[in-house]
């Protein structure tokens, strides 16, 4: 049977049967229930983070209280160790070199947007607790075929095979499998507030790819609401950014204007959703493909406050 008809739907169905047990007011006669708006960040490698923790302000290098994350263990398509976490509050260490193995997350010595995204969005509102889930897989494309990275292509192997949408999906399985996040006692509830995906370079390098990204991100930001329950949740989309030509490799993404052309076709097509361009004006670390320290505190300031413009309708 085809992974649309069995696995994938099997997995939706057990993740919003959880996500309807946890957003109903009371259950087994309680009442007290601690409400967290929820933020899911997705898309490869600028997204994974690879700034460095050394770099990072005082005001940000530390732990985040009112802000919990769980990130979900990423591995290459077709393996099953996926989407592994453990809820904590937000803190250094959720960057490239992250791992989990489901009891245990063993931080790396870098960091992603999110960590400014968290510290953002609280600062905004001192009483509002924030949750974030956070799956991303450097190299991995929304077409089929393209990256040996891996493929968010929900018919991946002709619906035959695991891949980064499904691991997405188990993230989420997993995330909301716990009832009480932050461990104070009181069961929580997660309120689906908004979508944040930077990714698109690994598309940008073939042009197919190029060319139907557009369709692809639809798709993919169509089936991100249905696993959230809320077809007019707020998308942010970050824009890939061109670090022009490498000495070795030549020009790193050939087809970038198609991939930029497609991420504000959808931004405007769709009414719930923004494009964040300050991308744009970043320097690159020595791979060319990543960005520096202070632009990842950046970005995510940025993703912050493009959400905040969203949920007040601006």
């Amino acid at each position: 049977m085809k992974k649309m008809i069995g696995y994938n739907w099997i997995l939706v169905f057990a993740f919003c049967t959880l996500l309807q047990i946890s957003c109903t007011g009371q259950q087994d006669g309680k009442s007290d229930v601690t409400e967290f708006k929820l933020y899911f960040l997705g898309g490869q490698s600028n997204m994974e983070g690879f700034g460095f923790n050394r770099n990072l302000p005082s005001n940000l290098n530390r732990s985040f209280e009112n802000v919990m994350i769980f990130q979900g263990n990423h591995v290459p398509d077709k393996d099953e160790r996926a989407g592994n976490g453990v809820w904590e509050p937000l803190q250094p260490g959720h960057g490239t070199g992250y791992t989990s193995n489901g009891s245990k997350n063993t931080h790396s010595d870098r960091f992603g947007p999110e960590l400014s995204f968290g510290a953002w969005l609280q600062k905004e509102n001192l009483d509002q607790k924030i949750a974030i889930i956070k799956y991303s897989r450097g190299g991995s494309a929304l077409q089929e075929g393209v990256s040996g990275f891996g493929t968010w292509a929900p018919d991946y192997n002709d619906g035959n095979a695991i891949n980064q949408y499904d691991n997405f999906l188990k993230t989420l399985d997993n995330a909301f499998a716990i009832r009480d996040i932050d461990g104070d006692g009181i069961e929580d509830k997660l309120i689906p507030t908004g979508i944040v995906w930077m990714q698109g370079e690994a598309d940008a390098g073939k042009e197919k790819a190029s060319q139907i990204y557009e369709t692809n991100l639809k798709r993919m930001m169509d089936l991100f609401r249905a696993a959230l329950r809320r077809d007019d949740l707020p998308i942010v989309i970050g824009k890939i950014a061109d670090s022009g030509e490498d000495e070795k490799d030549g020009k790193m993404m050939d087809f970038i204007e198609n991939v930029h052309q497609a991420q504000e076709n959808f931004v405007k097509k769709d009414g719930h959703a923004a494009l964040v361009t300050s991308t744009q004006n970043y320097d690159f670390i020595e791979d060319k493909w990543h960005y520096t320290s202070k632009d990842y505190i950046h970005l995510g300031e940025e993703f912050a406050k493009a959400i905040l413009r969203l949920q007040n309708g601006k």
